[in-house]
């Protein structure tokens, strides 16, 4: 399949592709003499949805924010369509982004700081994106089908799938105005930030862009750092409170969320830990699984059922509390 898709990126693009390297599934390397570039190759969203995203991308990066942006076929399209494997797939290529992804033990504050100010600055951009273009086809993330829980959390797990539910019925409806829901990345965990040395950050992988409360766009770091980023050598409650700390201050030097949206903080961030828990039973084999994947859905397992959070309610940032 990789030779097909180099043999069609060369008769569709004008760069000169030398070779072709699976990434995942569904990201292709392509390596040029004048540097590399990614190729998407998937049917996970439609044509339109698609298309609507790299508009939304190149928008953020011709406004000077850190993404990658897509490029333009000779047949002056941003999204082609192509029969692989007996079934057509769109695919949509971007030149590759500066930096490297960071040891988890760089992450400290100062480099979430700016992290935070960068989704401050998406955000203030995707406002004026939205009010320009009136994006129509990019979901409501609950609409998205890796939120149907109840799906996919087997039946048997009551525990869960209430948990799952509450969380689900609770943010849908919390009230929704300009300036705390709209368009965001979505999955903007670690692996989604690569970082030069001069602290210039790029986002990538906007395919799961959505209309979502843009708190969620801060939860979703926040999760990730608590959760693979901390290396000991400290407490991890200190570790917790400066990182959020972090995130926060950065993002009010760009953007502003309320007092009473950062309140719902720790309700976000079990959004996302039942996101990912749902995705082990929406993806994995579950009759084959392996030995770390049962010993990480037991962990995540145990966690959602004893109702813990990564998040304790003291954290606090500028002097006060972030929630009560």
């Amino acid at each position: 399949m990789e030779q097909k898709i180099l043999r069609f990126l060369n008769e569709t693009y004008q760069e000169n592709f030398k070779n072709i390297k699976s990434v995942t599934n569904e990201m292709f390397r392509c390596i040029t003499d004048d540097g590399d570039y990614f190729a998407r190759v998937t049917n996970y969203k439609s044509f339109e949805e698609q298309l609507e995203e790299i508009n939304y991308t190149n928008f953020l990066f011709q406004e000077g924010l850190g993404v990658s942006p897509g490029i333009l076929s000779s047949n002056n399209k941003f999204v082609e369509k192509v029969s692989l494997q007996n079934k057509e797939v769109l695919i949509a290529l971007y030149k590759a982004a500066p930096g490297i992804h960071l040891p988890r033990k760089q992450w400290n504050a100062t480099v979430l700081k700016e992290l935070g100010r960068q989704i401050g600055k998406l955000h203030r951009l995707s406002k004026q994106f939205e009010e320009i273009y009136s994006p129509k086809y990019i979901k409501d993330w609950h609409e998205n089908e890796e939120y149907a829980f109840l799906k996919y959390i087997p039946k048997e797990e009551y525990t869960i799938r209430a948990i799952a539910e509450e969380v689900l019925t609770t943010i849908k409806e919390l009230p929704k105005n300009d300036s705390n829901f709209g368009l965001l990345h979505g999955d903007l965990w670690l692996e989604n930030i690569l970082v030069d040395d001069g602290l210039k950050m790029t986002m990538i992988d906007f395919q799961d862009c959505e209309k979502h409360f843009y708190l969620y766009d801060l939860a979703v770091p926040i999760y990730s750092a608590l959760e693979y980023s901390f290396v000991g050598g400290g407490n991890i409650v200190d570790y917790e409170e400066n990182i959020t700390k972090a995130i926060l201050d950065g993002y009010h030097e760009e953007n502003e969320l309320a007092q009473e949206m950062l309140e719902h903080l720790p309700l976000f961030i079990k959004l996302k830990e039942v996101f990912e828990y749902s995705l082990m039973h929406m993806y994995w084999d579950i009759g084959n699984l392996t030995e770390d994947q049962i010993r990480l859905m037991n962990h995540f397992r145990m966690r959602i059922e004893r109702k813990h959070s990564l998040l304790s309610n003291k954290t606090n940032f500028n002097g006060g509390l972030i929630w009560k």
